[in-house]
């Protein structure tokens, strides 16, 4: 994955809403917005070890002191392509993604999207880390593995639906991406207004004559790109 993803009400002007629905998630798990924000440091600070904040209860994490409520939502079966540092897909993803939604206290949230129990298939390529961490990798096509991570979007808000669904508007869990669950729960805001402020997604393939069996695709504050899942 490369970083760039009830009754309703539209607290944005009707033009701002139809481009944050017409914005595919083009890669994955979703093609994430470049930040033109951070995360809260307060929010960081409960993170500790990427791997375990990728699959663990966020419910009690995110709300330490019982002043940050949360609700969760999910687990929703899903799937995406994932593209590279080179711009290219070089694997299919599926993943359960999961939603918690912390309450910023001032009509603002932050919600994490977890990506649980997943595994990918490579399309064959230039690898993942081919334009960053392993100049010219390429990758194989039919190469396994799986993977886990998550997004942390940041000034989400305000909140229009609690429906259970992923896609409130439509009440279904098909096609379920980051942008359907956050402008379908709140008005509509991502990727414009609201983006992914903090990444983290691990990759891990066995032997399969691989020469890289790890690549981390992450943002600066989680320590940035690291490995490959490569041939050469």
């Amino acid at each position: 994955m490369r970083v760039l993803k009830r009754t309703f009400v539209c607290a944005l002007p009707a033009a701002l809403a139809a481009l944050a629905f017409s914005i595919p998630a083009s890669a994955a798990p979703d093609r994430a917005t470049g930040a033109a924000s951070v995360t809260s440091p307060s929010l960081l600070a409960l993170i500790g070890n990427d791997d375990l904040f990728s699959v663990m209860g966020l419910s009690l994490v995110l709300n330490p002191t019982g002043m940050t409520p949360t609700q969760h939502y999910g687990a929703y079966a899903s799937g995406s392509p994932d593209s590279g540092t080179c711009g290219n897909d070089w694997a299919q993803d599926t993943f359960d993604r999961d939603f918690t939604v912390r309450s910023n206290g001032d009509g603002t949230y932050t919600v994490v999207e977890q990506f649980k129990n997943g595994s990918f298939v490579t399309n064959g390529g230039p690898s993942p880390g081919s334009c960053e961490t392993n100049l010219g990798g390429t990758i194989a096509a039919g190469k396994t593995g799986t993977m886990h991570g998550y997004f942390i979007i940041s000034n989400v808000g305000p909140q229009t639906s609690n429906s259970p669904f992923c896609d409130a508007l439509g009440a279904t869990n098909a096609n379920c991406t980051t942008a359907t669950f956050i402008n379908t729960h709140f008005s509509p805001c991502y990727p414009v207004t609201c983006t992914v402020t903090t990444y983290f997604d691990h990759y891990a393939a066995g032997d399969q004559s691989l020469l890289f069996h790890e690549w981390k695709n992450a943002s600066p504050d989680r320590g940035g790109d690291n490995g490959d899942i490569a041939d050469t």
